[in-house]
């Protein structure tokens, strides 16, 4: 076990999103900006992006699991994959808007509020956060700041375009 992830191992690399875990500051944030720069590119593209949430959904929990074994601390701040996750659940409703402008908001919107949900972890999440472990754990509590955050922003964008 070792307390930091190790960018000689594959499994690390990905978790920590090729090293951007391992920033000294904000490493969450980094790594969902860095998430929300993919969705973007991604969500560009004539890809199935639906299936790709989920996806990369299960696999950030496969993940997950595989290097907090190697892990002194289970949930390490560098391990960022569950942000990916996290911020493409919230994201993911701006592809449904038809203006660009829209959109941006939108995904302003998701980032912001995904991380005041992911940094503060009000109920359910701090709940989450606390009694599931694991890969799971790491992982679901990014998700459920995901689907709040999308479901906020969706409410806000209503009373701010009707």
């Amino acid at each position: 076990m070792s307390k930091f992830p190790n960018l000689k191992k594959p499994s690390h690399i990905v978790a920590t999103l090729g090293g951007v875990g391992n920033a000294k500051y904000a490493p969450g944030t980094w790594g969902s900006l860095v998430a929300l720069l993919c969705f973007i590119f991604i969500s560009h593209q004539n890809l199935n992006i639906e299936f790709l949430v989920v996806g990369i959904t299960i696999f950030a929990v496969y993940i997950s699991e595989i290097v907090s074994v190697d892990l002194i601390e289970k949930d390490h701040k560098a391990i960022v994959i569950d942000e990916l996750a996290g911020m493409w659940i919230a994201a993911y409703p701006a592809i449904h808007y038809s203006s660009q402008d829209e959109r941006i908001v939108f995904v302003v919107l998701a980032f912001i509020l995904f991380r005041i949900f992911d940094i503060t972890k009000p109920f359910p999440i701090s709940y989450i956060d606390r009694n599931i472990k694991g890969g799971l754990g790491i992982v679901l509590d990014d998700v459920v700041a995901g689907l709040i955050a999308a479901l906020l922003a969706i409410g806000l964008m209503n009373l701010i375009f009707g």
